[in-house]
């Protein structure tokens, strides 16, 4: 596989990991991109947890700090399981292009052991992982910034028109 195969976007909370994700998903719709990102759970200005998209429409909760599932990050509780369920109503075996675009690779994901196993097989196959991941982390969050066939690119609020452009154009020609 050649380097720079898989492109994986980095940055602090609040950099705009997610809405460059979200650019890219709708740029590249023409390829029929498989994954999900994530979104805020608010109520008024207070975050309350975070839940899963599908590119295809489909939601569901991943954490929120009413959950008390036995896995925290922070004040949240994560539910590992709606995450697995989540994951295999996801339509990556009827890939047309091979691309997958995933918000995000961090510690709540990283807590189910199908997800891990899930990412890793996508970046060990002929496919495409474009994926937002958490600046620090240790395990596979290390592993997959450490790989030859991986580009990491730090996004801030400032370079992230810089970063849609460095990104897209090479994707846009994906067949």
């Amino acid at each position: 596989m050649p380097k720079g195969n898989h492109i994986l976007i980095s940055g602090v909370p609040g950099s705009g990991k997610t809405t460059l994700l979200r650019r890219l998903v709708d740029e590249l719709r023409h390829l029929n991109p498989v994954g999900f990102y994530t979104a805020e759970i608010r109520r008024g200005k207070s975050r309350q947890g975070f839940s899963l998209c599908s590119l295809d429409g489909r939601s569901g909760t991943l954490a929120h700090v009413a959950l008390h599932t036995g896995y925290r990050v922070g004040k949240y509780g994560v539910d590992v399981n709606a995450l697995e369920a989540f994951l295999e109503k996801l339509s990556f075996s009827a890939l047309h292009t091979g691309l997958v675009m995933i918000d995000e690779i961090g510690k709540m994901e990283c807590l189910s052991d199908r997800f891990t196993e899930f990412i890793k097989g996508v970046v060990d196959s002929d496919r495409r992982l474009v994926a937002t991941i958490a600046q620090k982390g240790v395990g596979l969050i290390a592993e997959l910034k450490k790989r030859p066939d991986v580009r990491l690119f730090k996004v801030t609020r400032q370079n992230q028109d810089e970063l849609f452009n460095k990104i897209c154009l090479p994707l846009k020609t994906m067949e």
